[in-house]
């Protein structure tokens, strides 16, 4: 692949996270294989169809738990969809960047919604750990909203070592092991909650220092007008 194709591939992103050189690799190889008549719209439903999977081996698994080892299978073609509907436009320099950034956010979100619900079913005995967890994943999109709005640059991973893709190795891994040790997924949904809480937190005051700063600058140039 030229260097003007990995450009283009990650164009408008800027990554921190631990696994961004494999993934990248792996997403570049990918592009270059994929047949010409898959497109971007297809991969997001791919996608959007993986997470339906993982959501419902979780709500399944209420009454078989050997459905939770299909979560990571779900969330397998999740990453696949989700990481090349749009890396693939840009490979193929046909971008649609704002159709693909709403199309990708609703989708996200969607997904967060589905699978608490699922585990809010799971874990039925304690529905707020589960409502907490949707609304605490749900504040990161509300952030990086902000963040491009006020830094136009889309951020994923909000400086941090850990990215959508890490996450999903986590939750896969975590829900595996209730299979192995039941309860495991109250407690993983209650440190996480509270991770959640502090990165959320610590991210929302770089962004109020980030907005007081745009601010001074736009004040500037108007009163110099």
């Amino acid at each position: 692949m030229s260097s003007e194709a990995a450009k283009r591939i990650n164009s408008g992103r800027n990554r921190t996270n631990i696994l961004r050189a494999p993934e990248f690799a792996a997403i570049e190889f990918l592009c270059r294989i994929m047949p010409r008549w898959v497109t971007s719209d297809m991969l997001s439903g791919i996608g959007f169809f993986g997470s339906t999977v993982a959501a419902l081996s979780v709500f399944f698994a209420s009454y078989n738990k050997l459905s939770l080892f299909v979560f990571p299978v779900g969330m397998a073609i999740q990453w696949f969809g989700d990481s090349l509907d749009g890396r693939l436009a840009y490979y193929r320099n046909t971008p649609r960047k704002w159709y693909g950034w709403l199309l990708d956010m609703n989708l996200d979100w969607l997904t967060t919604v589905m699978i608490s619900i699922s585990y809010l079913y799971f874990l039925r005995e304690y529905p707020l750990v589960s409502f907490m967890f949707m609304a605490s994943y749900g504040q990161t999109f509300i952030l990086a909203i902000m963040r491009y709005k006020i830094t136009d640059v889309y951020l994923i991973d909000a400086d941090g070592p850990l990215g959508p893709t890490e996450l999903r190795i986590i939750l896969s891994l975590s829900t595996l092991a209730e299979y192995f040790i039941p309860g495991f997924l109250l407690y993983f949904g209650i440190t996480a909650i509270v991770i959640l809480t502090f990165i959320n937190t610590t991210d929302f005051f770089k962004l109020v220092k980030l907005a007081n700063a745009r601010d001074k600058e736009e004040n500037a140039k108007r009163a110099g007008l």
